[in-house]
């Protein structure tokens, strides 16, 4: 796992558990993820997990702070290389996330977001590099929707067989390029 910060923030053995949560989530799904699950792979008794995590919540926030330590971190990366255009460069780094992690990108965007629980400013982080490509934060959440209603359909297979995801998302990208310049 590459998550930035998460260094100072965790104990080792905290982050040892964040990652081998991590890869049960990533290779078989949420509904996979369950402490007695992870209290095995790592070894040890379910009820050791709760010394370091009070809940399953707790365990699977830190996922998400993972998830979007890393997603902000490709955005800006997206930003900075500019192969295309910026709102190209970021709707290419948003579904290559997606479709690299899905599992984690749905933990992350399924339900509410425990934003009073998330670290102070990453959130806005992980929105500031579309809200500068977008120009407003309108812009910004209207481009979200977009990405995040395609790469869903997209990870859910939920396009027909011979569909051409490709090119519903460059319609996507030049609808929100079109957009930009309004």
């Amino acid at each position: 796992m590459s998550a930035l910060g998460n260094e100072t923030r965790l104990s080792p053995r905290r982050r040892e558990i964040v990652e081998a949560a991590r890869q049960i989530l990533e290779r078989d799904g949420e509904s996979a993820l369950t402490m007695r699950r992870l209290a095995a792979d790592l070894g040890m008794k379910a009820p050791s997990l709760y010394k370091h995590f009070p809940d399953k919540d707790s365990l699977e926030l830190e996922l998400i702070v993972v998830g979007f330590e890393e997603s902000a971190a490709a955005f800006e990366a997206a930003l900075a290389t500019q192969p295309r255009s910026q709102i190209a460069a970021l709707g290419a780094a948003y579904r290559e996330y997606a479709r690299a992690h899905p599992h984690l990108y749905r933990l992350m965007t399924d339900r509410p977001l425990p934003r009073e629980r998330l670290p102070v400013g990453l959130e806005y982080r992980a929105a500031a590099p579309l809200a500068q490509a977008m120009g407003s934060i309108a812009g910004a959440r209207a481009a979200w929707a977009l990405a995040h209603g395609l790469v869903m359909l997209e990870i859910n297979g939920r396009f027909p067989a011979d569909a051409d995801i490709d090119a519903a998302w460059a319609a996507g990208i030049t609808a929100l390029e079109r957009l930009r310049q309004t």
